[in-house]
């Protein structure tokens, strides 16, 4: 699969597809820690995120692909658990893609709940990464619209710093326009109200079975960051505002 993380897709033992990462991928081990929080979170308020697994591999696994001819090696997979986002459906029978132009994009059918919701996350995570999704819909239903899935999301909480560093302009989509709808606080609900309201027992509550040696060194840090990102919640409409503020103007129709 695409990435620097070089993933791999997987069927596993439950007869589903998992696009799976590995502990030693060339980016950061705290990925899959922050890949497995923050989906779990996204869930937690309702947004459209790839559904997150544990992947068990049983014995060392090497992959290896060809691309044009020429062998391609990706990261290598230890026996262990390591980090599986669900492919939305059946290769064979799903369309699945990362870019659509235009047109299509404006017909995705969770747009606002896609675009503007994942906005808010991604200011409260402090991710410093692009957005990233999938678009999709099954091959059988052409000319259909298709849904949009929250992907790719293991530099959320500043990647491996497990940090939130203020920076106004980080967070959006590579296409500014689908932020053209926002005219105001309301446009993030109810995803803000839901982030607002949160108990802490239910953010430490997506902290559950994550590996130790996902977190590098200091895995007693992951309960710190839990902490750190609960208390950001009821900061997160100011910073929306003051995104709103900024020179760049990225919501042009806020009122």
């Amino acid at each position: 699969m695409q990435g620097g993380s070089k993933p791999c897709l997987f069927l596993c033992d439950d007869g589903r597809y998992y696009v799976v990462k590995s502990r030693s991928n060339p980016q950061h081990v705290r990925v899959l820690a922050n890949e497995m929080l923050a989906a779990r979170v996204a869930q937690l308020i309702g947004l459209p995120v790839a559904e997150p697994a544990f992947v068990e591999i049983t014995n060392e696994w090497e992959p290896r692909a060809e691309a044009g001819g020429v062998g391609v090696k990706g990261a290598g997979f230890a026996a262990g658990l390591h980090f599986g986002s669900r492919y939305p459906g059946n290769p064979e029978d799903t369309l699945v893609t990362d870019i659509l132009p235009d047109p299509l994009l404006r017909r995705v059918r969770n747009f606002r709940e896609a675009f503007w919701g994942a906005f808010l996350f991604d200011k409260w995570t402090c991710n410093c990464d692009v957005r990233q999704f999938v678009f999709y819909h099954s091959a059988m239903e052409k000319g259909s619209p298709y849904s949009a899935c929250l992907i790719d999301n293991g530099f959320c909480f500043n990647d491996g710093d497990w940090s939130f560093p203020d920076a106004i302009l980080l967070n959006f989509y590579s296409r500014r326009w689908v932020y053209e709808g926002v005219c105001g606080l309301q446009s993030f609900e109810p995803f803000l109200t839901r982030i607002e309201n949160l108990r802490s027992s239910e953010v430490d509550a997506c902290l559950q079975g994550i590996p130790p040696e996902w977190c590098g060194s200091e895995p007693g840090e992951l309960s710190r960051l839990a902490e750190a990102l609960y208390a950001r919640r009821q900061g997160l409409s100011q910073a929306i505002i003051d995104v709103k503020n900024s020179a760049q103007r990225p919501f042009p129709n806020w009122r």
